[in-house]
C-alpha cells in the first residue's frame, strides 16, 4: 500500500535499525524509507497514516533506545537537510538537518546563538522537539540555554495532513518538551532569529562548549549511549544520586552505567535493548531504596522489547 506513493524502489524491507541510532541497538523495521526533503517527510507520513500503518519518524537516532524485536510499521529517516539564509539573521532549516552542520554553517557566516549547542548529536526537528538545552559553563553565561531562545516559527505537519506555521509562542516550550509531545505533530521546517557575532567570540564558545562536554561526556565514536537516560530531579540530580548508590561501572551484559557520567548507559560492545532495560531497572531500584526517589527516564523507547 505504501509502494505506490512512496515508490517500491525506495522502500528497504527488515532494515536493521542499530546503524541509524546512537546506542547502535535496535532490531529492524518492518519498512525503513528516507525522506530527502521536507516535502517526501510530509507525503510518508500521510501515506503511512492513511493506509494506517504505524509510522515512526528517525532522525540522528539520539535519545531513543529501539527494541529488539525492532519496529512494526514505517520508519521514515528524515533526511531533509536544507539550509537557507534569509535577511537580517534568519535562518531557515528543514527538520533533517543537522544542529552540527547549521552550527558550522552559521558560525562561519558569522550569525550568533546557535553555537552554544555544539557537540549535542541532533536533528533540527528533534531539538524542537526536546527544546534542546545546554547549562553554559562559561561564567559570563552561566544558565541553562534552550533553543527555543532562537526560534522564530516552526512548520508543522498536523495529523489531519493539514500543513502550518506556528510562532515560537505557541510551540509550548518547555524543560524537555514542546508541543510535539503526544501531538502527532511533526516539524517539517524550523525559522531561526540569530544575531550578528564576532568570529573569535564564536570560535571560543564553541571550543568552551566541546571541551566542557568531551570531559564530562563519553564519546559517541567510543561508546554508543543515548545521552542521558533519567530525567531531570531538581536540586539533586539523577546521576548524583546513581553514583551515590555506587552503580557508575554497573554492568549486564554489554551495557554499563558510565564511568564518567553516572546518568548515561553506554554500549560497551554488543549491548541489546534487554540489556540495557536491565540496567534501567537495576539502578532505579538501587536509587528508590536508598532515597526514596523515583527515576524516570527521559529516552523515548521504540518499537517492540523482548523481556529483559
Amino acid at each position: 500500500m505504501l509502494a505506490p506513493a512512496l515508490g517500491a524502489e525506495r522502500l528497504r524491507l527488515r532494515e536493521p535499525l542499530a546503524p541509524y541510532t546512537t546506542f547502535r541497538i535496535g532490531g529492524p523495521a518492518d519498512v525503513l524509507y528516507d525522506a530527502m526533503t521536507a516535502d517526501e517527510l510530509a507525503s510518508a507520513i500521510v501515506a503511512a497514516r492513511e493506509a494506517g500503518v504505524p509510522v515512526f519518524v528517525l532522525g540522528l537516532g539520539a535519545n531513543i533506545l529501539v527494541g529488539d524485536a525492532g519496529f512494526r510499521g514505517l520508519v521514515v529517516r528524515n533526511r531533509a537537510n536544507a539550509i537557507r539564509f534569509g535577511s537580517d539573521g534568519r535562518v531557515q532549516a528543514e527538520s533533517g538537518a543537522t544542529v552540527a552542520e547549521l552550527i558550522r554553517q552559521t558560525v562561519a557566516a558569522g550569525w550568533s546563538g546557535l553555537e552554544h549547542y555544539v557537540g549535542i548529536p541532533s536533528t533540527v526537528g528533534g531539538a524542537v522537539w526536546q527544546n534542546l538545552h545546554f547549562l553554559s559553563p562559561a561564567p559570563e553565561r552561566e544558565r541553562t540555554m534552550f533553543i527555543a531562545e532562537v526560534v522564530a516559527n516552526v512548520e508543522l505537519l498536523l495529523p489531519s495532513g493539514a500543513r502550518t506555521v506556528v510562532s515560537a509562542d505557541e510551540m509550548a516550550f518547555g524543560y524537555d518538551t514542546s508541543r510535539l509531545h503526544g501531538s502527532g505533530e511533526i516539524a517539517l521546517r524550523v525559522d531561526f532569529q540569530l544575531t550578528p557575532g564576532e568570529q573569535d567570540t564564536l570560535q571560543r564558545i564553541l571550543q568552551e562548549n566541546l571541551a566542557w562536554r568531551g570531559a564530562r561526556h563519553p564519546w559517541l565514536e567510543v561508546h554508543p549511549s543515548a545521552g542521558s537516560i533519567f530525567k531531570k530531579i531538581e536540586g539533586v540530580g539523577a546521576g548524583r544520586l546513581i553514583d551515590q548508590c555506587g552503580l557508575k561501572g554497573f554492568r549486564i551484559g554489554d551495557a554499563q552505567i558510565s564511568f564518567m557520567h553516572a546518568n548515561i548507559v553506554v554500549n560497551v560492545g554488543r549491548a541489546t535493548a534487554a540489556d540495557v532495560r536491565a540496567v534501567i531497572a537495576h539502578a532505579q531500584a538501587a536509587v528508590r531504596e536508598r532515597f526514596g526517589q523515583s527515576l524516570e527516564p527521559e529516552i523515548g523507547f521504540i518499537g517492540e522489547f523482548t523481556a529483559p
